[in-house]
């Protein structure tokens, strides 16, 4: 409309019988305007807003977050939402504009997806009140300075939850084996059959019953579980935003639900100069919080990972053999030789899996159709380190190592599923 008005003073110059009329219109706007300003700004509280957040937010997952608007207007407005974000998103043009009617509530939700662990503070959620008019807008102010953490991802710990309770193992690539157990936990006394121990023969049993009975023994349940992560240099490699090492964190707090849930014992300890963030692994009620907690304050400057400290540090304080899940990241097979001698020392005093991970980059290189030599050289350094991950593998199983060779994405469901497949085997 103001556009209309000036454009009409340019045409009167040229007609001056327009001149008088451009004034009226001015009139007519301003009229317009003072009755906008009046029925916005007579009501000190036209309307009402809240952001809501959760808790926590849950590292490398979508996170809703929920604005409610009530409108105590007596008529319909237009309502210009501008909430401002944590400045680790970078998002700087975040607007929602949606038509509220009158003496109504309604509900908008946005998504973010943190890729780093910490505070994020949100600013102040503005909401600008825009009547049927829509000649002024009148900003309302709410929810100043929120400040929600950003905690390894809970999400994914729900996701997986059910996994623990499922008997069709199967569906992952496993197959349900029962293990007799040798431990002194009774279970009942049974006919003898060709494998059974003869050590377990029950003489007297056999004497009553004029054939061969043995004892039979509940397998062991509780066997100890460690998680170790190293936040060392090759560990800050980003895939999707998220580095390595939060995707290891996020995989550890899936996996120790699991463990406690299987009635094992699951602890866990990072290391790159020296071991830190150490949980002794346990079967307590409060052992999931700790170990949150402890994931959740894991911080390095991503130095050169000291191996020998970690391999000192196992053999001084885990007594008990165990199952110590290592993820890290070798690219090159001398990068593994350097440090095989500390990971001979673990494996023989416990059951060791080396969790580490394929570059997916170089799939997408690989695949791509090659038009120029640089192209070709790309390729064929490319397939050079994914054939150096393999002969990682197969040095690691000469020595006896267990490895899990996985994508970042797929880490969380592949270590449980190395997991099972040890308790399923009775490996350990």
């Amino acid at each position: 409309m103001l556009i209309g008005i000036i454009a009409s003073f340019c045409i009167s110059f040229i007609f001056p019988f327009l001149y008088n009329a451009c004034w009226y219109l001015v009139l007519i706007l301003t009229g317009f305007v003072a009755l906008d300003i009046f029925i916005l700004f007579i009501s000190k509280e036209g309307i009402e807003a809240h952001r809501s957040t959760p808790e926590k937010l849950s590292n490398g997952d979508e996170n809703a977050i929920v604005v409610s608007v009530k409108n105590y207007y007596t008529f319909p407005i237009r309502a210009k939402i501008i909430d401002e974000i944590p400045f680790q998103f970078q998002i700087r043009n975040f607007e929602i504009i949606r038509k509220i009617k009158a003496n109504a509530t309604d509900d908008f939700q946005y998504y973010l997806r943190p890729t780093e662990r910490g505070e994020y503070f949100f600013g102040s959620l503005n909401v600008y009140a825009i009547s049927p008019l829509r000649l002024i807008s009148k900003r309302y102010i709410f929810d100043k300075d929120a400040m929600v953490p950003t905690y390894p991802s809970y999400i994914q710990l729900r996701k997986y939850d059910l996994i623990a309770f499922s008997n069709n193992l199967f569906q992952y690539g496993l197959k349900k084996i029962r293990r007799i157990g040798h431990t002194m936990e009774f279970e009942q006394i049974k006919e003898y059959v060709a494998g059974d121990d003869i050590r377990t023969i029950n003489w007297k049993a056999t004497a009553k019953k004029n054939s061969l009975m043995v004892n039979q023994f509940q397998d062991e349940k509780s066997q100890s579980i460690y998680m170790v992560i190293d936040k060392g240099r090759t560990m800050q490699m980003p895939f999707n935003g998220l580095s390595l090492l939060d995707y290891a964190i996020n995989a550890t707090l899936v996996l120790s639900n699991i463990i406690l849930k299987k009635h094992d014992r699951a602890g866990m300890l990072s290391f790159s100069k020296k071991v830190e963030n150490r949980v002794v692994a346990e079967k307590r009620n409060s052992q999931m919080q700790s170990i949150l907690e402890n994931l959740y304050n894991i911080s390095t400057d991503f130095f050169e990972s000291d191996y020998s400290r970690l391999y000192a540090d196992i053999k001084k304080n885990i007594n008990q053999r165990s199952l110590i899940l290592l993820y890290t990241n070798f690219e090159t097979i001398d990068g593994l030789q350097r440090q095989l001698p500390y990971l001979k020392g673990i494996a023989k005093n416990h059951l060791l899996v080396v969790v580490f991970f394929q570059n997916t980059e170089l799939n997408h290189i690989i695949q791509k159709k090659s038009e120029k030599i640089q192209e070709i050289y790309d390729k064929v350094i490319a397939e050079k380190f994914i054939f150096e991950k393999k002969l990682i593998v197969n040095e690691l199983k000469k020595h006896g190592i267990h490895s899990v060779l996985t994508q970042p994405e797929n880490l969380t469901l592949d270590t449980i599923n190395k997991y099972l497949e040890i308790k399923s085997r009775g490996i350990l």
